[in-house]
């Protein structure tokens, strides 16, 4: 059988060694930010607002992510103070990458008077394909795997040979949730881009929120297939909790800002003319 394992590092520039993990990064957030550059021209957004908010966003919600890692992780963090900003030996979590970049995009858009929901709506497809790329960079780097599982059980999978001899880590096969995450997402992006422009279907703020639910839901079951999964107590698991939080969060603030805010519909656009001013 021909090894098809994959090396981490794709290539090496003297000592410095790049990873396929970063190049993967790289290309899901230019990906991210191609498709809110293209939507927003349609809704009467500039490209340099995104470009701009892009900037701010990908380094601070990497911030956010560590800090989110480390604050789940702090029995150990605590006795290690100075592995806290190692962030290149690993140890990010995509919930608190996202929490950090909505509150840069809320107070950008506080700066630049944009709609934020409508913004939301915009950026939100793109994070899911950024999210359903991304994801395999975990599996580049054999983590964010589940319980030891047979041979037998992949190959009932009908998946791919390379896959199935990444998943084999230390001699011992792994459930592939990453392959999960990135499947059903791709179901949740296909869904929404294909609902998006139908007219009088979704309000202002409602794709962003679509998004959330989707995910949610599918971040729910797999995390707990998951064996690296963060705790509360030492028996909740973090992003399951955070997931459902989000969930029934997001529910409510729909038929709310449905019954009471009776937003604009999300094809109205922004009815912004540049340069922005403020009603």
């Amino acid at each position: 059988m021909i090894n098809l394992i994959i090396n981490p590092v794709a290539f090496q520039i003297g000592s410095l060694s790049v990873k396929w993990y970063g190049i993967i990064m790289a290309v899901a957030i230019v990906l991210a930010a191609w498709m809110a550059i293209n939507e927003g021209k349609k809704r009467q957004i500039i490209s340099d607002d995104f470009v701009d908010l892009l900037l701010w966003a990908v380094p601070l919600g990497y911030v956010g992510a560590r800090i989110y890692y480390v604050i789940f992780e702090w029995g150990y963090y605590s006795r290690h103070p100075e592995q806290i900003i190692a962030i290149w030996q690993g140890g990010i979590a995509i919930y608190g990458g996202l929490i950090a970049g909505l509150i840069v995009l809320l107070v950008f858009c506080y700066k630049r008077m944009l709609p934020p929901f409508l913004m939301l709506d915009i950026i939100a497809p793109g994070v899911m394909a950024a999210q359903i790329l991304g994801r395999w960079g975990n599996f580049v780097n054999q983590e964010a795997h589940g319980a030891p599982i047979s041979l037998q059980f992949l190959q009932s999978l009908h998946l791919p040979e390379f896959v199935i001899q990444q998943m084999k880590i230390g001699g011992t096969y792994y459930q592939p949730t990453y392959l999960y995450e990135s499947f059903f997402n791709l179901i949740g992006l296909i869904l929404i881009l294909s609902l998006r422009h139908r007219k009088h279907l979704f309000k202002q703020g409602e794709v962003f929120m679509t998004y959330l639910l989707w995910y949610s839901v599918v971040r729910f079951f797999v995390e707990g297939m998951r064996t690296d999964s963060l705790y509360i107590f030492g028996i909740i698991r973090v992003s399951q909790a955070l997931s459902l939080v989000l969930f029934i969060a997001t529910i409510i603030l729909w038929i709310y800002r449905r019954k009471v805010v009776k937003p604009k519909w999300y094809l109205d656009g922004s009815g912004l003319k540049y340069p922005y001013t403020r009603d």
